[in-house]
């Protein structure tokens, strides 16, 4: 594993306590390989920015017998273990959130868990594994619809190639093509 419970310890200010917030974040990691730990900015709902621990990455996910890797944000406020982190499922460009009773319209995880956070009795671990467990049940996100191709406008749909054709004699005339992409018949040719 790339991240050594000291190499943690030395990402977090001195707010953290570092001792106890890095232990969890590398066992976090140890079960979930593919979250990246690092300190960025967070931006509260009152605008408000601190610079926090975030877990960021993706959780298997068993839906419907096909495992799928559901991104996640999970920030850790230097209050922790007391306060419960702060999760988010962050879609890809090619996803979209399904907000519901677990799941925010931002894509804020809002589970019981979270809510009835107890120090001591929860930790990161044991979060992931409720989110993985809920979000087999409730997928909070999936692919967004391809849209369908688009019909032409209605002016497109009228609209006629025209061409200008030179006759044998040197003269030109201009010729439309029908619905059927057949030139009118002759009458209705100009020549120019």
């Amino acid at each position: 594993m790339p991240y050594s419970e000291n190499a943690i310890r030395k990402m977090l200010p001195k707010t953290y306590r570092r001792k106890h917030v890095a232990h969890d974040t590398y066992v976090a990691l140890s079960h979930f390989q593919s979250l990246v730990p690092m300190m960025d900015a967070y931006v509260y709902n009152d605008g408000t920015t601190k610079n926090l621990m975030s877990l960021s990455g993706t959780i298997p996910v068993l839906f419907e017998e096909v495992t799928y890797n559901i991104p996640v944000c999970v920030w850790i406020e230097a209050s922790y273990p007391q306060t419960a982190p702060i999760c988010y499922v962050t879609p890809t460009c090619d996803m979209m959130v399904l907000s519901g009773k677990y799941i925010g319209s931002n894509g804020e995880v809002l589970l019981p868990y979270l809510e009835d956070w107890k120090n001591g009795k929860c930790d990161l671990v044991s979060l992931l594994q409720v989110m993985i467990v809920t979000f087999a049940d409730l997928p909070p996100m999936c692919m967004k619809p391809h849209p369908e191709p688009e019909e032409a406008p209605c002016w497109l749909q009228f609209h006629r190639q025209a061409e200008v054709l030179p006759t044998t004699d040197g003269s030109l005339y201009l010729n439309l093509a029908g619905e059927d992409d057949l030139p009118f018949q002759q009458e209705n040719e100009t020549n120019c």
